[in-house]
This record gives C-alpha cells, structure tokens and sequence, in this order.
C-alpha cells in the first residue's frame, strides 16, 4: 500500500482533488461541478457548502472508484479561489452567499479606501483595493447589508471555510491574507491600523498560519461524512496563484511563471518583503515559507486568441490556425496588437482602454494578424518585465504553462521576446499540484519546499532565445510600447460613446 497526499484544488466552477505518492505520482484524481450565481450584474456569489458537497464527493470517488485506503492519506491540503468571502456567525454557520474574486460591485467602497487612506494603505498592504479584493466586499456588506455585518463573528476564504468544516478549526493562511488588503505585510499580522479606520473588529479576523503548517485532523463528523481517517492531518494551503507557483516549481529569484489562460499572469518569486511595486503590481505572501511573489495580470492573454479565432476561423482547429503563424515573420510584416479588447490591469490599470492591430497593409494575410495576436500578448508580458528589470531583479528562466505551453512556435516567441530561456512541465497539474506539495513538505517527506520541487515538478521542453530574433523584438517592443499612451484617450472616447448609444 503506497502512502499519498491529497491536493485540493478549489477553483470557481469546481473542484479537483489529487492524490500524490512521494514519488511525485499521481496515482488517482477526481472533480466535481458546483454553480455560480450572478444574481446581478457585477455580482458572482456561491453557496460555502457547496464547496464542502463537492470536494466530499470527489473524495469519496478516490476511495471507492479509485480504491485509495482511508488510511493510505496521510495528509491533505488547499488551493483556493483568492479573495472571496465567508461571513460566519457566532456559531460558526453562514450568513450570507460568498462573494467571490470576481464580483465587481464594490466599486463605491474601492473609492472610499483610497480617499480615506490613500497611499498609506499601499505602503501597509502592498496593494491597490480592487474590488476584486476581500476588504472592499466586506465594507460593501458593512454598508447595504449592516444586520449581517453585525453577525458576523469569523471571515473566511473560500479553502479556509472547506478546511474549517473538515477539521472544526479556524485559520487562514499568510498568501490569502495578502489577498484580503488587510494584512500588514511587513509586519506579517492583521493591520490594525487598516481595521481601525474601516470599524472591523479585528476578532473577524482568523488566526494565521503558514502554508505548510498543521491545521488539525479531520474531525469525527467529517470522517463519517466522507470517509476520511481522523489520522489524517490537514495543512494550510495557500491561494490559488501560490499553490500554482509551487506546483510549476517558482520556488527561487531567477524563476519566473508565464501563464497564459483566459487572463495571463506573469509571476515572480520575491525573496523579500520589503519590496513595493506601489500597487501596479500585485503583491502577496508566497505558498513557500518566508518567501513572497509578485504578479501582474493582462486581463485577456488567451481570450484575444479566442477572441479572433472564433469572430475570423470558427470553424477551424485551433491548433492549425495558430501554427498558421508560422507562415509569417517576426513581426507580422509590420503588423502589431495590442491586447486590450476587455481593457487593461497591469501596467495599465485602465478599463476602459481597447485593443488595437496597428500597422495593417495591404499586404497583409490572415497568418500575419494570428501572428501578431500571439506576439502582442507577450509584448505585454514583456511590459511586466521590464518593471522587473527596473527594479534590478535577473532571472534565467520563464516556466510557460496553459496555452503558451502548447504550442512550440508559442513558447520560441516567449523565449525570443523575453530573452530568456522558456522551459515547460511534463504534468502540468497547477494549483492542486502545488497543494499536495504543501502537505507533503508539512508531513516531513521533504525538509523544504526546493527538496520537493525536485521530485514532484518535471520539466521537458526547453526554448533558447534566438539571438537575432532578440534583436528585432526589442525593436518592435519599443514601438509597442507606444500603442497605450497613443490610443488611450481615441478609446475612452470609443467607450463612452458605446455607453452612450447603448443607454438611449
């Protein structure tokens, strides 16, 4: 009988739970769906428990359908969706639907903490309160729903709620706090600063462990429930973006992580706390103790692929239609796009700015516009490392997972635009990979996160920057770099003019 580790990965839609040998194997895995509602517009919101529905029946399809032994797990932790959040009341049951990382309503409250606190709250925090952020929901729930608020006793994330009802103990970990804006990050401890200017009790506030730290066995009840041993320890977790950094093996200075999914994030390991990108780039407590990353987001990386591929070749493979770009150059033959069609996060904290190709000739075949598609996502990657480079960081080596890891062409234009080695994984497996790591180093299989980085993270393809590849994006680069301040207000004045007509 071959011991295992169980990685939750609690993501929006559903949740996917891995068991992991201390070999790095996967030896069985199992999902489960769960809705979401938007009752309005700006609005995404779930039911706690059905986190805890959902993750029990995938546990309990590894011990029947996967014949895994309750006693084979020696240990269990999280990933989860950042910023969400749980109110629970003085008997620990919840008072509201949890509002998520994508429920934009908070806007009014965003607004108020910047104008109450201004750049004091970026020196605490790290960070800018977008809505997204757990602190701007919570004053929104504060100000339109006050019977609630005064309820509420504990305030969770969406793993710490999961990992509350297995165990019966609450706890959050260091990389969701950061998330919540309310976590003094040089400090490492709720701000009571923070709290005191917005009238949160800090007794809302959990108490906070380590990502690698015991949280307790499960309990009897969850044991009954699920079928789990009350021997098996439960560790912290972390948020999804740490859990998915440790699973691709982001554990030094030099790594660095390309994602590119719906959204695409460029993510670094950050040795100290002390850095501060003044809220343009998002900061947060790493997965790996003592350890932090920073991360900034183009907000449509992967859905501009989609974007043109469904309006100019629906009908086509995907696959083809983005190797067709191989029939181009680099460059597109003058051709250049800026990914900007659902506006911008980062560098560019801008809304309501709209993407753009620039440069269109004549000349021009559809292989030319897929080609620039492809490069002016990663132009803008290259925008987020270029504030890296400011700030005097080096690094040897980008990790390209999702669709920037599929295709080989892809990976060579990272690898040319980044001027960096591109490597990618073997197993791609992302935030429940990176949870079953945590459980694993917590249990002592592994004395530190790096010792497990090199068993359970494999990479295989490898990409060199072509010197004279190099040269020319540099060149493009720097004329992409134009694109932002060149259109900014022509596209403000295109949005308010949508808005306008779509109101009449």
């Amino acid at each position: 009988m071959t011991d295992c580790v169980l990685g939750v990965d609690l993501g929006t839609s559903a949740v996917k739970v891995s068991a992991v040998t201390q070999a790095g194997e996967i030896i069985a895995q199992e999902g489960m769906d769960f809705p979401l509602n938007q009752p309005k517009p700006g609005y995404a919101e779930q039911n706690p428990n059905d986190w805890v529905n959902a993750t029990t029946v995938a546990i309990v399809k590894l011990i029947l359908n996967d014949s895994l032994k309750p006693e084979q797990i020696k240990g269990i932790s999280y990933s989860g969706q950042m910023h969400g959040l749980v109110l629970l009341d003085e008997n620990n049951q919840v008072l509201r639907p949890a509002m998520l990382w994508n429920d934009t309503r908070s806007t009014k409250q965003r607004e108020e903490i910047m104008a109450k606190m201004g750049d004091r709250f970026v020196e605490i925090t790290h960070n800018q309160p977008l809505e997204g952020f757990t602190l701007p929901k919570l004053l929104w729930v504060k100000e339109n729903q006050p019977e609630i608020f005064a309820k509420a006793k504990t305030m969770l994330l969406p793993k710490d709620y999961l990992r509350f009802r297995m165990t019966g103990k609450l706890a959050i970990d260091y990389s969701d706090a950061t998330g919540t804006v309310m976590l003094d990050v040089d400090q490492q401890e709720w701000s009571q600063e923070i709290l005191d200017a917005f009238g949160i009790p800090v007794s809302l506030c959990p108490p906070l462990v380590r990502s690698i730290d015991n949280t307790g066995n499960i309990d009897e009840w969850y044991s009954m429930y699920s079928g789990l041993s009350t021997d098996t320890v439960t560790f912290g977790g972390g948020a999804d973006n740490a859990c998915g950094a440790v699973g691709a093996g982001i554990d030094s200075p030099t790594k660095v992580l390309s994602s590119i999914g719906t959204s695409g994030v460029i993510l670094k390991y950050e040795p100290q706390k002390q850095t501060n990108y003044q809220g343009v780039l998002q900061y947060e407590d790493h997965a790996i103790p003592d350890a932090y990353y920073s991360m900034g987001v183009t907000l449509a990386a992967g859905f501009s692929l989609s974007w043109f591929k469904k309006t100019f070749a629906e009908k086509e493979d995907f696959t083809d239609v983005v190797e067709s770009a191989a029939q181009s150059t680099v460059g597109a033959n003058g051709l250049l796009f800026a990914p900007y069609i659902v506006g911008e996060r980062a560098p560019y904290a801008d809304a309501d700015i709209r993407g753009s190709f620039i440069g269109i000739d004549g000349i021009h075949q559809r292989y030319d516009f897929v080609r620039a598609v492809l490069e002016g996502i990663i132009f803008s990657f290259r925008d987020l490392l270029d504030i890296y480079e400011k700030e005097g960081a080096k690094f040897d080596t980008v990790v390209s997972i999702g669709g920037g890891a599929k295709s080989p062409l892809w990976q060579q234009i990272q690898a040319n635009i980044f001027n960096t080695r591109v490597v990618s994984l073997q197993n791609e497996q992302g935030p429940g990979l990176g949870a079953a790591m945590l459980a694993a180093v917590g249990l002592g299989w592994f004395q530190t996160m790096q010792d497990c980085t090199k068993v359970f993270v494999k990479f295989k393809d490898v990409f060199l920057p072509e010197e004279n590849e190099v040269a020319k994006y540099q060149q493009l680069h720097e004329i992409y770099k134009q694109i932002y301040p060149s259109t900014k207000q022509i596209s403000h004045e295109l949005v308010a003019y949508r808005r306008e007509n779509e109101a009449q």
